[in-house]
């Protein structure tokens, strides 16, 4: 894969502008409710406008994960309609997790433009945030089969996320260091539980809530693949693709996959790589070296290779359960074949 390159145009991407049809005007109508200025921060983090209010819709996110509930739905042989309040319920969660993460991260940049903090500041940044958290759980109050997969959801993005904190504060080498065991729970967790949650409400609204528990899990799969996916574009992405800087998790000292992986080859380059890393430089040259060096010590083909053994694992979910699963398969190629 090359993450250097702008990517076709995938089947994957027609699906969730078909669906994003439907769900564009049901996620603005629950945002409507908001208090004006949360309202207004809640646009711009959404990409509907510009940090003065004025109409700027820049496509907002990926839209991924209400394309999956939808997908799902009708992959099931159900309608996407009746999916759409656990599609409108997984982006409000996904956009507070962004909201919030940027604080956390202490990043700048988001999709191009400044994060929603550095526009407003952290403290209405974090308000936002819980109104958009508060929607999203008022979307699925009257569906307890779906909401019990929603909270679920919000427990392991939690867990996952204090798990990624805490493995910053553990050495790169030694008996403390963090193994890629750890790293796929901690994955399943922070971006694996949202994606099961958008594909178990998907059947259980769409009418097939028999399936819910195996697309839980076939959504976790599709979450390790894609955090896998989304480490290997924070050390060798092109930042004018991804709207974020690249090698900013080497100078936290997150511990992502493909660090990880390299530093458990038996060669010179993962020694190398370990003595910078242990060093805690963080100039850009010694995070440039370390990029290269991870790649020499096979960290890349690694996280490429896991990623594609988790893809493979939702795919065989989908080809054993789902009997109209087209779109959603080339939605979920699309996760781990991208370069932003």
């Amino acid at each position: 894969m090359d993450l250097g390159h702008p990517a076709p145009v995938r089947p994957g991407g027609e699906a969730i502008a078909r669906v994003r049809r439907l769900f564009d005007p049901a996620l603005r109508d629950a945002v409507s409710v908001l208090h004006p200025w949360g309202a207004r921060m809640a646009a711009f983090t959404l990409g509907w406008s510009d940090v003065d209010g004025r109409s700027h819709d820049d496509g907002g996110g990926k839209g991924l994960r209400p394309a999956i509930a939808l997908l799902s739905a009708e992959a099931a042989g159900g309608e996407a309609e009746p999916a759409l309040p656990a599609a409108v319920a997984v982006e409000l969660v996904h956009a507070f997790s962004l909201v919030h993460d940027d604080i956390i991260d202490n990043d700048e940049r988001r999709r191009h433009r400044d994060a929603l903090w550095k526009a407003y500041g952290v403290g209405p940044a974090l308000l936002t945030g819980d109104a958009l958290l508060a929607l999203a759980v008022s979307q699925l109050a009257a569906r307890p089969d779906a909401m019990g997969y929603l909270s679920s959801a919000l427990v392991e993005l939690v867990q996952g996320q204090t798990a990624d904190m805490a493995f910053e504060h553990r050495s790169w080498a030694g008996p403390d260091r963090v193994s890629t065991a750890e790293y796929v729970e901690m994955a399943a967790g922070k971006t694996g539980g949202l994606l099961g949650a958008a594909a178990a409400t998907g059947v259980v609204m769409g009418g097939a809530p028999e399936l819910a528990d195996r697309m839980w899990e076939m959504g976790r799969d599709l979450g390790v693949a894609f955090q896998i996916v989304d480490d290997m574009l924070g050390v060798w992405g092109d930042p004018h693709v991804t709207g974020k800087p690249v090698h900013n998790d080497l100078r936290r000292e997150k511990k992502t996959f493909p660090i990880l992986a390299a530093l458990s080859a038996r060669c010179t380059a993962a020694r190398e790589l370990s003595a910078i890393l242990v060093s805690g430089a963080t100039d850009d040259d010694s995070v440039r070296r370390a990029a290269r060096l991870a790649e020499e010590a096979g960290g890349r083909a690694a996280a490429q290779a896991l990623a594609e053994r988790h893809l493979a694992a939702a795919m065989d979910v989908m080809d054993a359960h789902l009997p109209a699963a087209d779109d959603l398969r080339a939605l979920c190629d699309s996760l781990v074949h991208r370069v932003n």
